[in-house]
């Protein structure tokens, strides 16, 4: 199978690897000789290699058609794909944000009605789609902090608390806002230290970011106390709605003490995740920031809808309205599987992770031993006392077929293997799942080396990790030269 993989080295003149359709526009004369690249040099070759070329590419991917993705925090669920079909519907897929809104009420209905379904669940008053992406979301509710502190007239709260489990975007989004991060220790149970932000929550502080449930899967018990300190002490309460997948239709982040929170449509809510997108990232909240919200929200007015922009508005950060078939997909979710099916999302994924957790405690060791949320953070520190690395544990899945854990995060989790099954997957996969797990725990005891070599299964082995961060290349080579 090698030649197909290397189509130049299979290249001959005159061959032909496609049938072109007849023209549908009329024909016109190539450009001048001297404005054609003829040094691109694009390989000559049948329809058969060309076929069986990209059929063997795309057996080199994989993703959760494939088969079970546990990456922690990501929520790589399975999504119906007749949600697919419905962002590609006609009416949906042909529209143009140009478009006067009297020819778009459909679309905007849909919107209208999205911003409403997702204010309930989040338990807020308001809810703007225009974010893309949930560091995009993210970063909007921090300019929105900065714009409500600043119209009170309080400009000294430049300061953003965030927990040390936290997501890698929130102390990125602080930076991208111009303002500084304090972080706030978790305590020996993996919850945030109440004494670390009682120390912390000084009058610079203008907000404290939490992720509910945290990266470590765990709901902090505390968090009433939490929203009261930080409130008393004029600051606001953000959440990092990530991990919204194991609390939804369970609990509301509005009613737990939180002003505002940005959700990931592309993991809770039905769009395949991965691949750098697409993404949306809506952002919901309370009353005291609804005149902040980013332009422009979805209105409605005697049954016809429209585009307004919040009093005090922190501007457009994005083009247009958002990735408006992503929203399609997140309203088809939605309205399939109603208020009892959104429910019952989130404990099953809170099953999944829990009996994954109950089966490995015995073999990895578990920082936190106690019930977990959608997802069980592991340590591969037994194993390391043997010479064996988390790396490696996750490289050897690969032989198993199956894609690896979070790896090295949450930080304050040595040798960290981060395990989210979602809702999505049967127990005969989770078994699977397990045993794998089991074997290589029993491997890293008793032959260690087959851990170190792995994979060994895979169309590329182990790669220098180092090396390619130092010397990293993204430019195909053609018989030696550079194109």
């Amino acid at each position: 199978m090698r030649e197909h993989y290397l189509l130049p080295e299979i290249s001959r003149p005159g061959r032909i690897g496609c049938t072109l359709p007849s023209l549908d526009v009329p024909s016109s004369d190539l450009p001048p000789a001297d404005s054609l690249r003829e040094e691109l040099r694009i390989p000559e070759v049948s329809e058969v290699d060309l076929v069986r070329y990209f059929t063997a590419l795309s057996k080199l991917n994989y993703g959760v058609d494939s088969g079970f993705y546990p990456l922690g925090s990501c929520t790589m669920k399975y999504n119906p794909k007749w949600h697919e079909d419905v962002s590609r519907l006609p009416g949906f897929a042909a529209l143009h944000p140009y478009q006067p809104e009297d020819s778009v009420q459909g679309a905007l209905e849909l919107m209208y009605r999205l911003q409403e379904y997702l204010t309930e669940v989040t338990g807020t008053n308001a809810t703007s789609l225009v974010p893309v992406a949930g560091a995009h979301g993210e970063l909007a509710g921090l300019f929105m902090v900065k714009a409500y502190h600043e119209d009170r007239g309080d400009r000294s709260r430049k300061k953003i608390l965030l927990t040390d489990s936290s997501h890698g975007t929130n102390p990125a989004s602080v930076a991208m806002c111009g303002l500084d991060t304090g972080i706030v220790a978790s305590d020996d149970k993996g919850d945030l230290d109440l004494k670390s932000l009682e120390s912390m929550m000084t009058e610079e502080v203008a907000a404290l970011t939490l992720t509910m449930p945290s990266t470590l899967g765990l709901f902090d018990p505390k968090i009433a106390e939490i929203s009261r300190l930080v409130h008393e002490r004029g600051g606001l309460l953000g959440g990092d709605g990530a991990n919204l997948n194991a609390i939804l239709g369970q609990a509301k982040f509005g009613e737990l003490g939180f002003d505002y929170v940005q959700l990931n449509l592309h993991k809770t809510f039905s769009t395949p995740h991965g691949g750098g997108g697409p993404g949306s990232g809506p952002l919901c909240v309370r009353e005291n920031l609804v005149d902040f919200l980013p332009t422009p929200l979805v209105s409605e007015d005697n049954g016809r809808y429209g585009f307004v922009s919040p009093a005090k508005t922190i501007g457009k950060i994005a083009g247009f309205y958002g990735n408006f078939s992503v929203l399609v997909k997140a309203y088809a979710y939605a309205l399939s599987l109603g208020p009892d099916g959104l429910k019952r999302i989130s404990e099953d994924a809170v099953l999944n992770a829990n009996y994954i957790k109950e089966k490995l405690k015995a073999y990895y060791h578990l920082p936190y031993d106690r019930t977990c949320m959608h997802e069980v953070v592991f340590s591969g520190k037994k194993q390391k006392a043997k010479g064996v690395a988390t790396l490696d544990i996750a490289k050897r899945l690969l032989d198993y077929g199956l894609h690896p854990p979070t790896v090295y995060f949450p930080l304050i989790v040595s040798e960290a293997l981060m395990t989210e099954p979602t809702e999505t997957e049967s127990r005969e996969t989770l078994d699977n799942y397990i045993a794998s797990m089991k074997e290589i725990a029993k491997d890293a005891e008793e032959n260690p080396e087959i851990l170190h070599s792995a994979p060994r299964n895979t169309p590329v082995r182990r790669l220098d990790d180092a090396r390619a961060f130092r010397q990293l290349d993204l430019r195909w080579e053609m018989n030696g030269q550079k194109e």
